[in-house]
């Protein structure tokens, strides 16, 4: 896999506030900011999904796409945020389609 060096500018404070929970993980600097900005990645994607959802402009299916995750995961974490799942047969038929 091939990477790329990136740089940013946070404030001090929260420097501190990544270097604390780092630490307290056990985990070095360079890694745990690796696995914070995979988490918040995916956490944004799967927000942009249930916008997508709710607005009409994608179906289940492809909010699952959008959100980078397994239908089944999708309708399992919209469930669990209380989202609400509007899935006809329309819906299923477009989805087999896709």
């Amino acid at each position: 896999m091939s990477t790329m060096t990136i740089s940013m500018r946070l404030p001090r404070s929260e420097v501190g506030r990544l270097e604390r929970l780092a630490k307290e993980l056990g985990i070095e600097r360079p890694t745990f900011l690796k696995r914070a900005l995979q988490r918040g990645t995916a956490d944004l994607m799967f927000e942009r999904a249930c916008q997508a959802y709710r607005d009409g402009e994608a179906t289940l299916s492809h909010a699952a796409e959008i959100a980078g995750i397994s239908l089944r995961e999708m309708i399992l974490k919209m469930r669990h945020m209380d989202l609400e799942l509007n899935y006809g047969v329309d819906d299923l038929a477009r989805d087999l389609e896709a």
